[in-house]
This record gives C-alpha cells, structure tokens and sequence, in this order.
C-alpha cells in the first residue's frame, strides 16, 4: 500500500455546513442526529467537519446523505456544486395549524 493520502473532496465541508443550514439546525443537533444513524459525534466534531479540519467516516457520510435525503454522490462528487446540494434536498414541509 501506498502512503500517499487518497484525494478528498474539495467542497465537503462546505456541502456539509449547507446541509446543517438547510435543515434550519445547530451544530449540537446535527451531532444528535448523527449519532442516531453512526457512531457517537459531538458539536465539536460537526464543526471541525464543517471547517475541513476533519473528514467525517463513510458512515457519517452516510448518515448525513439519509438526513439530507440525498444521494451520496451530491455530496461527495465535487462536479455537484453547494446550489446543487439545495436543489437536491427535498424542500421544508411547513406544517399546518
């Protein structure tokens, strides 16, 4: 094996931030609703993979892709842009009362 590093995405942590925004929710919610779907992940965590400081794991990824409602390859492919990561997601259901 080899010791160079894989390539990354360029625009992950940007489409990850986007996402949390999207969805109208803070950075300790984000970190709940990931721990439901992976492994356990904290406010801190949510906010250095918003920076690009660390790169979430696949099932992170994954879990973020089944918050979102979005296919995996929105959010890793850096040929789909932030705008397409919005028009992807399903629009906000506004309840009636």
């Amino acid at each position: 094996m080899g010791k160079q590093r894989r390539p990354q995405p360029k625009y992950l942590a940007k489409k990850l931030k986007k996402i949390r925004e999207e969805l109208g929710i803070g950075q300790l919610e984000m970190a709940k609703r990931l721990s439901g779907i992976a492994r356990p992940v904290d406010g801190a965590m949510v906010s250095r993979f918003e920076r690009g400081e660390r790169e979430p794991s696949l099932l992170v990824i994954v879990a973020y892709c089944d918050i979102a409602q979005i296919n995996a390859t929105v959010l890793i492919d850096d040929r789909w842009n932030v705008k397409d990561l919005v028009w992807a997601m399903p629009k906000k259901k506004v309840s009636s009362q």
